[in-house]
């Protein structure tokens, strides 16, 4: 088997003893080998990113590769398959961690240089189920410093991920590593985290599926956190099926993890296939728009999203309902465009209160200057230690959340999220107006822009983000699903949400239109 199976496929042939788990790790290893370029590491002082870039062009999706590592649990694999044990449904799998989850004994960077030389002494509970399921961990990969981006750009691991569709252009964040990584073939399968569509973002950009599970759904133990409440583990692969798989193995209650539900977990798998006849699947205008501050002028501005993307979601519903799904148009999301103000609040709270641990003292870098006192070092150690995006989020977070600010700023916001949160509840609510099964929409409002193009725009880059944040708000389960390639070779996606964990009946609608698509686009070509 090479670098273009399944995890599906993977699994199958292994446990029936049709292939080795190590000869389709040495395969997608070397894939990694072909396209993945210069791996991201810190600079030195003066060194340029994109003359790296250009001297080992490729995907750059790795921060750590742990090669050895990989090959024990292969062969772990292989040695149980041939002793006749089950291996578990996910067996040879290699998959890649966002470097925002813990792997015990393996570095856990965040993106940033101030976790630079930090090794987690436990694993992520999502990943280490993905292990016990028989998967094997290729390595970190790459992410917007802390998640705290759209586009992969603001790590400290330079050179940034970059989109196998076309290198010239982002693929996404805060997801990018993994994203990139699933599109261009190396591993089938990622683990990746979502606070305002950082798993679907970046998964709609480079052409794979992303789920975003309802908040509670997957545990968050072993996350670095960014947004607490906010925050959700889910996968990026390149198929439905993969994802309900790894959601299957993922899902659960957790003693690690008060916020992880309790709730049974269902066969995803055998819910997949139900198809999505008598579904009623809704579509809102408030989606297929944007609205944002012109920091210019101050006002705000409404533009369509691009027409390929509106015309692939439209089709989509056409497909469906061909199907048997039952389209319900017009459906109001009426505080959708306030999710964006909403997250610049509330995320930044929270982002400041969870960036305080980092003061040189328990974990992590410390400055290496000499210090007078405690005070001096946390200056210098944050100084140097955090880039730019986690000190505007910390200045940010404590400002809107000071005694005199907090009922205008921070409070309004979670009032706002409340009423979006009342939004999905009308529109799933089985006795309301709509009784909605899924709501289909677009992911994101363009396809992937250029390396360079967004980024340094702090509010331009979070307003890519307006589709996707309203399902943080409301902790509702989300997926993006390929929809082709627009004019230009550009991975184009189409969205599905659902209601508190009926992450069945998303896949279900899922699965149904990637069928009637004609399957998952190809691995990318990396060019």
């Amino acid at each position: 088997m090479d670098h273009t199976a399944t995890a599906w496929d993977i699994a199958q042939a292994i446990r029936d003893g049709k292939a080795s788990a190590r000869d389709v790790l040495e395969a997608v290893l070397e894939r990694i080998r072909a396209v993945e370029g210069a791996s991201g590491r810190l600079l030195a002082p003066g060194e340029d990113p994109e003359a790296l870039h250009r001297q080992h062009p490729g995907v750059h999706a790795f921060i750590t590769l742990t090669e050895e590592r990989a090959r024990r649990q292969a062969e772990a694999i292989d040695r149980r398959v041939a002793a006749g044990e089950d291996p578990g449904p996910l067996a040879g799998v290699p998959i890649t961690v966002k470097d925002i989850l813990t792997v015990e004994g393996v570095r856990a960077t965040a993106g940033s240089r101030i976790l630079y030389e930090y090794i987690a002494p436990y694993t992520a509970t999502a990943v280490a189920r993905l292990e016990a399921a028989g998967a094997v961990v290729l390595g970190k990969v790459n992410l917007d410093e802390f998640t705290f981006g759209s586009s992969g750009e603001s790590t400290a691991y330079q050179p940034a991920p970059r989109n196998p569709w076309d290198l010239d252009r982002v693929p996404g964040g805060s997801s990018s590593g993994s994203a990139a990584a699933v599109a261009a073939g190396m591993g089938p399968l990622s683990v990746g985290t979502d606070t305002a569509g950082s798993i679907r973002q970046p998964a709609a950009f480079c052409g794979v599926v992303g789920l975003k599970p309802t908040y509670g759904r997957v545990s968050r133990y072993g996350l670095i956190a960014f947004a607490s409440s906010l925050d959700t583990v889910g996968p990026i692969t390149r198929t439905v099926t993969d994802a309900a798989l790894a959601l299957r193995v993922m899902a659960g209650p957790d003693r690690y993890d008060a916020t992880a539900a309790t709730r049974p977990v269902p066969d995803y798998l055998a819910e997949m296939r139900k198809g999505v006849r008598g579904l009623r699947i809704g579509l809102s205008p408030d989606m297929f728009r944007i609205t944002y501050v012109d920091q210019a002028t101050g006002e705000l501005v409404e533009t369509r999203i691009d027409p390929e993307i509106e015309a692939a979601v439209r089709k989509a519903a056409d497909l469906l309902a061909d199907l048997g799904a039952d389209i319900v148009d017009d459906v109001p999301l009426p505080h959708l465009e306030y999710g964006i103000p909403a997250y610049f609040v509330i995320s930044r709270v929270e982002a400041a209160s969870n960036l305080h641990r980092y003061d040189g003292v328990k974990y992590g870098y410390r400055t290496p200057e000499p210090v007078e006192d405690f005070w001096e070092m946390y200056r210098k150690t944050r100084g140097q230690g955090f880039g730019l995006q986690p000190k505007v989020r910390i200045l940010m977070g404590m400002y809107v959340s000071a005694a005199q600010y907090s009922q205008r700023y921070y409070e309004r916001a979670l009032r706002v999220r409340t009423l979006i949160r009342r939004d999905f509840e009308r529109i799933f609510d089985p006795e309301g107006p709509y009784r909605l099964d899924v709501l289909l929409g677009p992911t994101t409002p363009t396809p992937a822009f250029r390396v360079g193009e967004v980024y340094g725009d702090t509010v331009l880059m979070q307003y890519m983000d307006q589709l996707l944040v309203a399902a943080n708000h409301a902790g509702v389960p989300a997926i993006a699903v390929p929809a082709g390639l627009n004019r230009q070779g550009l991975p184009l996606s189409v969205q599905f949400i659902a209601a508190d964990f009926r992450e069945d009946l998303l896949l279900r609608a899922a699965y149904a239109y990637e069928q009637a698509v004609g399957g998952p686009l190809p691995v990318a070509q990396v060019r």
